[in-house]
């Protein structure tokens, strides 16, 4: 569905409702992120931690549409490239607060920080990212939280689809 949406959105500049029936034990409703790979080289991922789409498919049509053109450390995609690309689309829990470090695993779960109104997100299960200790620190630097700024850590599960 994903990689559909992307192709529609960029040959059409739209999109169709989506006439999807989804896997069943998805929630009808859910936070995603969508991830697009070139050549097992990131080229965009964008979410949300929260719903934000009236149902879970046009959540991921629309992260889907905002990873291919809206992140902003790449190119928008171009049509040319999505045989290409390899889409993972993750479904996410609602993020838990947690007390401390020894309460993740970065195999299990993501993790977002704040401070203030800095705020970092990283999925879980990522490859390199072996330890909470190399989680904690990727994500502290994508939020621009120095090592001993105190922050908020939530923690969250995610189904992958590949």
């Amino acid at each position: 569905m994903a990689r559909k949406t992307i192709e529609e959105y960029l040959r059409q500049g739209r999109v169709s409702r989506p006439d999807i029936q989804l896997q069943e034990g998805l929630p009808a409703k859910a936070a995603t992120f969508v991830s697009l790979k070139k050549h097992g080289m990131l080229r965009g991922c964008i979410g949300t931690l929260m719903p934000q789409a009236p149902t879970l498919a046009e959540e991921v049509q629309h992260n889907a549409i905002a990873a291919a053109t809206q992140d902003p450390r790449f190119p928008p995609v171009h049509i040319s490239e999505v045989p290409e690309l390899e889409i993972s689309v993750d479904v996410l829990t609602p993020p838990e607060p947690v007390r401390g470090q020894e309460e993740l695993d970065p195999k299990r779960y993501g993790v977002i920080v704040e401070s203030g109104w800095k705020k970092g997100v990283l999925l879980p299960d990522l490859e390199g990212v072996d330890s909470v200790e190399e989680q904690m620190e990727i994500v502290r630097r994508k939020a621009g939280i120095l090592e001993n700024e105190p922050c908020r850590i939530y923690r969250f599960e995610v189904q992958r689809f590949k």
